[in-house]
């Protein structure tokens, strides 16, 4: 019995890195993971067991009913979405899609929920509750689709979500959990200003909007630096300027845009007045007028404590010696996970898939990405181990 377990498990982790690795060859933007949801969609009609439906039109949901008792509902959360990035790698499973990619490990993730619920699906008899697999679209362009399926009623009834993500930075064999925040919010501004232009040689019968642009660019830093507490974390980049035509003309106009990221949620609203006091003041002293549009993003993401308890038990007992346990700190990237958790308590784990002896140290969103699939085993075995537990009854 433990031979046939074991030959099991090996077949099943090499199908989890041969889908990982076809998904990686067929990556599709966010909204626009058409053939991805149609592959995984028949994947999981293979499976026995599976209730699956499509909340949206490039999101599949799978529902696996336990038959060991009442429990709890689980939610287990993938994304399937790539980025506009054309890869450098040249390994055979390359993507074949030109100016696209999985540079984020999105490819893996929906790899590690297949291989769960194949795993799942197969122990019915001895899962309780209920299980529902969300490949979810479009975690990578605002507005997400996590708000999508959440509206679509994928939470209803939940009682606690799941997610995970493979981090490259961090070596494979390495499970980060952590109470509390982790991910912070992510907003995003655009602010055109409106000057007078005219000649370069002349710029006394002009309204400058380039000098009047590093001006507010210099006076948005004070906000991080001065006006909050140091010990509140945030950050307000400027990422885009626009603006001229010519190198002896001085343009009508500069546009400026970039991100704040905070995790206080009063932090969080007074940003956009701050920064549009600091604009108007710097305007108006110069003559000149502005459009500010600031838009709202993906919320700030808290684990619950609880929750991450549990799974630190499930990782020392299911993982054991082949991983390290350790407690993350907040990081200013953001992630539309955070949209289930205004729903249901989770936690979202981070799992180590960087390998520098084998030269896996790319980071994310760069066009030589890639993953330790050894690292796909362990989320998937995470995945498993935390559906099992968490669909329990209470003691």
């Amino acid at each position: 019995m433990t031979g046939t377990l074991s030959a099991e498990r090996a077949a099943r982790r090499e199908q989890v890195i041969a889908w990982r690795r076809h998904l990686h060859q067929h990556p599709e933007l966010a909204f626009q993971e058409h053939r991805t949801a149609a592959f995984v969609e028949a994947r999981l009609r293979e499976m026995p067991n599976l209730t699956v439906t499509r909340p949206t039109a490039t999101s599949v949901l799978a529902v696996l009913l336990g038959k060991a008792g009442p429990g709890r509902t689980v939610l287990l959360r993938a994304d399937m979405d790539a980025l506009p990035i054309h890869e450098e790698n040249t390994f055979e499973f390359a993507s074949q899609s030109p100016g696209v990619m999985h540079a984020c490990g999105h490819d893996g993730h929906t790899a590690m929920l297949l291989g769960a619920a194949q795993a799942l699906s197969a122990d019915q008899e001895h899962l309780h509750g209920e299980v529902r697999f969300i490949f979810q679209h479009a975690e990578e362009l605002f507005p997400g689709g996590a708000q999508q399926v959440v509206d679509a009623g994928v939470m209803d009834g939940v009682d606690v979500v799941v997610g995970t993500h493979l981090l490259s930075p961090i070596p494979t064999g390495t499970i980060v959990l952590r109470d509390g925040p982790l991910l912070a919010a992510s907003d995003r501004f655009e602010l055109t200003l409106q000057g007078k232009g005219g000649h370069g040689a002349s710029p006394h019968e002009t309204v400058d909007p380039v000098v009047i642009a590093a001006q507010v660019i210099l006076a948005f830093q004070t906000i991080i630096s001065r006006q909050r507490d140091p010990l509140e974390p945030g950050v307000l980049t400027v990422a885009q300027i626009h603006g001229g035509t010519a190198d002896n003309i001085i343009p009508d106009t500069v546009t400026l845009s970039g991100t704040v990221r905070t995790f206080d949620p009063q932090l969080r609203e007074q940003m956009p007045q701050r920064m549009e006091m600091l604009v108007k003041g710097i305007t108006d002293g110069y003559g000149a007028t502005y459009t500010f549009n600031y838009v709202h993003g993906y919320r700030a993401l808290h684990n619950d404590p609880g929750t991450t308890d549990i799974l630190r038990e499930v990782v020392r007992d299911t993982l054991g010696s082949q991983v390290t346990l350790h407690e993350g700190k907040p990081n200013m990237g953001g992630e539309d996970f955070s949209a289930y958790l205004t729903k249901a308590p989770g936690t979202f784990v981070l799992i180590g898939a960087g390998n520098a002896e084998e030269g896996i140290i790319a980071p994310h969103h760069h066009p030589r990405f890639t993953i330790d699939e050894r690292a796909l085993d362990h989320g998937m075995q995470l995945f498993v181990a935390a559906a099992r537990r968490l669909t329990r009854p209470p003691a």
